[in-house]
């Protein structure tokens, strides 16, 4: 035996409060523990399709074009993009966070004319300046982030999706943050395509990414695939005219969730074992029973914070349900708080980027931890930490002022 081997993987508790990944379901690590089979046994193929009928009813559309990308959330958002733009197309990009900028990036990278819009981070943009921009530019796609973590600002996309079609553009967003603890509706909205992830509301891992398209988008992903067909059989190609990736090819992942069930790759079985129950486990609660957990217990931490004494960063108007960031007080070192938040209670809470790193922490309240007991025990250890840190704070003020929330609503 070779005793210079590791142990099996034994990881500590840990109660995941930050901006994500967070503490997944345990229906969800359970579903991820069943037995491999192939990937054209019949039960794989109907898991397959039951998933992508859950996952409509997640997003509130019809799109026979709902699947996964196995990936994390950005694999699903470079599927996205990839295959959506040809080179020169032009593409809007709203920036009101770190996650419109990538945005932007991966626009780059497929070769567009990125046009962007700024506010300052903390703010959303009033739907007025989307429509001027939209008019000006005149974009092939928006890309809009819904929810941005490095802010935790939500974006209002309601009124978007009509101004694009008035204009020619298809209308893309990653809800990556949002989506399960915030009011999403796909077809009513407009979209032509979304992302998301696993490892925030939906209450799972990193790794599986939902993704879906409208008709509109589908014919556009098919268009292109089609051109590129051509180009390759006269022979002529150009690097530039071609999606970059193989992968995150849409139109041969299409085929591989379709009818047809060509192959593309292996589907991560595991995978969608965990993102079919996250579907589940929300549905069964019902979307809007869930989305109202999440504002009750986001509620209670933005009061419990409050109730410390600590200032909440942004415009709380348009805060997230499932992430508040505080001000770390001056004087505290805010990466110091989080590390013995994690050595002495097994709790982790986030930083953040850009001009907002090192001077907010992002504590979150989602998916299985948008819960009673895990807002509460929060605060009170972020109380006693921050009083170790000679931060004044008022004594069990959290505490009280997130209870005082949940009172008001069992009256």
């Amino acid at each position: 035996m070779n005793s210079q081997l590791p142990g099996p993987i034994d990881p500590p508790a840990r109660l995941l409060m930050g901006p994500g990944p967070i503490s997944a379901y345990p229906s969800v690590l359970r579903a991820m523990g069943a037995p491999l089979v192939g990937q054209y046994d019949p039960f794989m193929t109907a898991t397959m399709t039951e998933t992508q009928d859950l996952y409509r009813q997640v997003w509130g559309t019809g799109n026979d074009a709902t699947l996964l990308i196995d990936g994390t959330s950005r694999a699903g958002i470079e599927a996205a993009m990839l295959s959506l733009i040809r080179p020169g197309d032009r593409v809007l990009v709203p920036v009101f966070g770190r996650f419109g900028h990538l945005l932007a990036e991966i626009a780059e990278r497929a070769l567009a004319e990125v046009h962007t819009i700024e506010v300052p981070w903390g703010q959303v943009f009033p739907v007025s300046a989307i429509r001027e921009a939209v008019e000006r530019v005149k974009p092939h796609l928006v890309a809009c982030v819904q929810g941005d973590t490095s802010t935790t600002m939500l974006q209002p996309l309601d009124e978007i999706g009509e101004i694009c079609r008035a204009h020619g553009a298809l209308f893309y967003t990653d809800a990556t943050a949002s989506l399960g603890g915030n009011p999403f509706e796909m077809d009513a909205w407009g979209l032509d395509a979304a992302t998301a992830g696993l490892q925030k509301c939906l209450g799972g891992p990193s790794g599986s990414a939902p993704i879906s398209l409208s008709e509109r988008a589908v014919e556009v992903v098919r268009s292109r695939a089609r051109v590129e067909a051509g180009i390759r059989e006269e022979g002529d190609a150009v690097a530039s005219d071609f999606i970059r990736s193989n992968y995150f090819d849409l139109a041969m992942i299409l085929d591989y969730w379709g009818p047809r069930r060509l192959n593309h790759h292996t589907e991560a079985t595991t995978m969608l074992y965990g993102a079919r129950e996250c579907a589940r486990v929300l549905l069964l609660e019902g979307r809007d029973a869930v989305i109202a957990r999440h504002r009750l217990h986001g509620d209670a931490m933005l009061a419990g914070v409050e109730g410390l004494g600590l200032t909440v960063f942004g415009d709380v108007a348009h805060k997230m349900t499932n992430v508040v960031a505080v001000e770390i007080p001056e004087g505290v070192v805010g990466d110091a708080v989080r590390s013995e938040l994690l050595s002495d209670f097994g709790i982790e809470i986030g930083t953040s980027f850009g001009p907002l790193h090192g001077r907010v922490w992002r504590i979150g309240t989602m998916g299985y931890n948008a819960r009673t007991d895990a807002v509460l025990t929060t605060l009170a250890a972020l109380e006693a930490v921050l009083r170790r840190h000679g931060a004044t704070v008022a004594p069990g003020g959290g505490v009280e002022a997130a209870q005082g929330v949940y009172a008001a609503a069992r009256s």
